[in-house]
């Protein structure tokens, strides 16, 4: 269409230029102009055909281009299209295989706490097998010692006569053991306030006169009655006297004079009342 504009143009123009020649210039002027100006026009229609063909040319190139791009965008709009398509399949799928784990690892979890429950009691009842177990050995063990020691003592005459043979032999520390474990086996027989008597005499001998005291206290109180209650009184108030206690000491000896007035222990108990200056009786009489 614009081509076709410039062509009426420049037609009109020449047209124009050619009357307007013609009525001021001769005929042979007019001519040679006429023919300058339609060489020019041809001139100009050409270079107007020119550009048209070229504006065509570039039109079709553009037009190329253009369908290239429109084809380039709709394979990477597809492109994209699939991606997406594909990106969301796999997130589902990703999202289902979560759930899945998800699942397994919650039954695994569970499991997990039952095994945890289960390991406690079977422990618990380790503990206690082995607590009874542990208690059934020191049962057993202890039972089995006792049988030992008893079947390793001997009978109470024979260990009494052997602990009062090394006592009268100066061997003290094996009679010290000996009449220790006769009272600790046979606490209830008759003898046993005799050695009790015996370990009392060793102390009081060493020197150790409290312990010595506890003793013949042992003798007075389990046997006041038995063979050696006056010695054990009478020698307690030695005791007394000698670990500083001499009122008490006094006292015992003086009960020795008034519960056994005839005995052996009787006149040493006035002997030694006579040394310390004192009566027999608390009444102020002297002894004899």
């Amino acid at each position: 269409m614009k081509t076709y504009r410039i062509r009426v143009f420049l037609a009109a123009l020449a047209t124009g230029l050619i009357v307007g020649l013609i009525g001021v210039t001769p005929a042979w002027a007019v001519n040679r102009e006429l023919v300058e100006l339609q060489t020019q026009v041809q001139q100009l229609s050409d270079q107007v055909t020119t550009l048209k063909q070229s504006l065509d040319e570039r039109m079709g190139v553009l037009k190329n281009l253009m369908d290239q791009n429109t084809d380039s965008i709709n394979k990477v709009t597809s492109a994209i299209t699939n991606i997406q398509t594909n990106l969301q399949k796999e997130q589902s799928d990703t999202t289902n295989h979560v759930d899945q784990l998800s699942g397994q690892l919650q039954a695994l979890n569970d499991s997990l706490d039952e095994l945890k429950a289960r390991l406690g009691k079977v422990t618990k009842q380790l503990e206690d097998l082995q607590a009874a177990q542990q208690s059934l050995a020191a049962q057993t063990s202890a039972q089995t010692q006792a049988q030992q020691a008893q079947l390793a003592v001997p009978p109470p005459d024979v260990l009494y006569n052997n602990a009062l043979r090394d006592y009268n032999g100066g061997n003290m520390d094996l009679a010290k053991q000996e009449f220790t474990d006769y009272v600790k086996n046979y606490p209830n027989t008759d003898l046993a306030g005799n050695a009790y008597f015996y370990l009392a005499e060793m102390d009081f001998h060493a020197g150790n006169y409290p312990q010595a005291v506890k003793k013949y206290d042992q003798v007075l109180q389990s046997f006041p009655d038995g063979t050696k209650a006056a010695s054990a009184e009478l020698k307690k108030g030695f005791a007394l006297i000698e670990s500083g206690q001499k009122d008490a000491g006094i006292a015992a000896l003086r009960h020795v004079v008034q519960r056994y007035p005839r005995s052996n222990e009787a006149m040493q108990a006035k002997d030694r009342l006579r040394k310390l200056g004192v009566t027999t009786a608390s009444s102020g009489k002297r002894g004899e």
